[in-house]
């Protein structure tokens, strides 16, 4: 179970950190801190519960790596289970200190940090550039986790590019869709905001596993033709 519980933990924490930025220093630090808290919190966590679990802390991640052969595949729905539960509680351990404050806030945080396309983007982005936006950027992310823990790559150093990943796919997804690139992170503020969230969820649960799909695929076509 060290394992489940070490995803839950993780997705929880990258959850209260990234959209506890978003929420209480968002006005301050703009999307590029947004991005870093992000990344830097992936980082933090590959070193802390990597050698436990692989620190996935992301369905599209975690679908990636068992179709480049590097779990098994019985862990897939256990591991999903743990990382939205992990979202989920994340963004309540952040409704919990909002309601210490300013009770209505947690609707509309939720609203906030919520991931849309059409109206409902930060730029008013159409759900096809939604869809693909969040498709190649969860590509880029799962492919570096893919590529950066292979036996070839150097030992040790795997959660720098991992972090990074997923920071700069944020600067470039959190005006198209608020960046998703991962389920979890889309469900956990959708529990607590409803209206409208629960009819975009779609797309940043679909175009992130396929980018995890896409991933896995060109990864086991470039490792197999760099081996041969």
């Amino acid at each position: 179970m060290n394992k489940y519980i070490a995803e839950y933990v993780g997705t929880l924490l990258l959850i209260f950190i990234g959209l506890g930025s978003a929420i209480f220093a968002g006005k301050n630090i703009g999307w590029l801190g947004i991005s870093l808290a992000f990344g830097l919190t992936l980082l933090a966590l590959a070193y802390a519960i990597g050698p436990i679990s692989g620190c996935h802390i992301n369905p599209a991640v975690t679908l990636g790596a068992v179709l480049a052969g590097r779990m098994n595949g019985a862990d897939v729905v256990p591991y999903w289970i743990a990382q939205v539960l992990g979202g989920i509680s994340g963004f309540g351990c952040l409704a919990l200190i909002m309601m210490g404050g300013a009770p209505d806030m947690v609707h509309t945080a939720a609203l906030a940090t919520a991931n849309g396309f059409g109206d409902h983007s930060p730029g008013g982005f159409s759900m096809a550039a939604g869809f693909w936006a969040e498709l190649f950027l969860t590509f880029v992310l799962v492919l570096t986790v893919i590529g950066s823990t292979a036996s070839a790559a150097p030992s040790g150093f795997a959660g720098i590019p991992i972090g990074m990943a997923l920071a700069i796919a944020n600067i470039v997804g959190i005006p198209i869709t608020n960046a998703s690139i991962n389920p979890a992170r889309s469900i956990a503020p959708v529990i607590y905001a409803g209206d409208w969230t629960w009819s975009q969820l779609w797309l940043f649960i679909v175009a992130p596993l396929l980018g995890g799909v896409l991933a896995a695929f060109v990864y086991r076509l470039i490792g197999n033709r760099a081996s041969s």
